[in-house]
């Protein structure tokens, strides 16, 4: 399967990384051109347990790419992953302008169907916001498409539960993969898309999307009152 992934910060490069290892084409865009010039060398940005070699069998089989080409990025994947940052804002709520943004860049220069996935840790609702930006830039666009309609789009969550450290490993061998959908088309292509790390028996465990968003602050809340008891 051919995929991008925007962000190439620790969700995703290790996402790329790790679909491109079991045998996807793998495009990673990211805007910091410091950033994809150290990837493109054969270094990586952050200290991760096995991801550097990765990355180079990957680079030198030809399934991983990176690129600052948005248009390129587009065009390039089915599957569009979106793993920007989503620092705190100053009320202390995760800032969405960088997932926004990558929404409405999928949505100017897309020509095709695409089903685009929420893989950053993101609030309940995020993903109307990811589709109304993607609807009104496509709506926006109405005039340039031939047939007189707007590319179909799907939206997915898609929440990650990787630990620094052991990131690899956890992408590998996952525990569970939760994929929120409200579509047919998309279920199906998430579940061919995670057949490889699910062959023993099915970790893939799909939902609803705002239940896939709130899995991910269900998990972290649980992980943050075990660590307070704990300490």
């Amino acid at each position: 399967m051919k995929i991008t992934v925007i962000g190439t910060g620790y969700v995703g490069l290790v996402t790329g990384t790790c679909l491109a290892e079991v045998g996807n084409d793998v495009l990673c865009l990211d805007l910091d051109p410091r950033k994809i010039a150290t990837l493109k060398a054969g270094g990586i940005p952050i200290y991760e347990p096995g991801l550097e070699d990765m990355v180079k069998r990957n680079v030198a089989a030809g399934r991983l790419a990176f690129t600052t080409d948005v248009a390129e990025s587009v065009a390039f994947g089915e599957i569009q992953f979106i793993a920007v940052g989503t620092p705190p804002d100053e009320d202390g709520s995760a800032d969405l302008q960088y997932v926004v943004a990558a929404a409405r860049n999928i949505a100017r220069h897309m020509d095709a169907y695409k089903l685009v996935v929420d893989k950053s840790t993101v609030p309940v609702g995020t993903a109307d916001k990811v589709r109304a930006a993607l609807a009104e830039e496509l709506a926006a666009r109405q005039t340039q498409f031939e047939s007189g309609a707007a590319p179909d789009f799907d939206i997915a969550s898609n929440p990650e539960f990787l630990k620094e450290g052991a990131a690899v490993e956890d992408f590998m061998k996952p525990d569970r993969i939760v994929v929120g959908t409200d579509s047919d088309k998309a279920t199906a292509l998430l579940r061919q898309l995670y057949a490889p790390f699910q062959r023993n028996h099915d970790r893939l465990i799909v939902m609803d999307i705002k239940s896939a968003e709130l899995t991910k602050y269900a998990a972290n809340a649980m992980l943050a009152t075990r660590i307070s008891f704990m300490n």
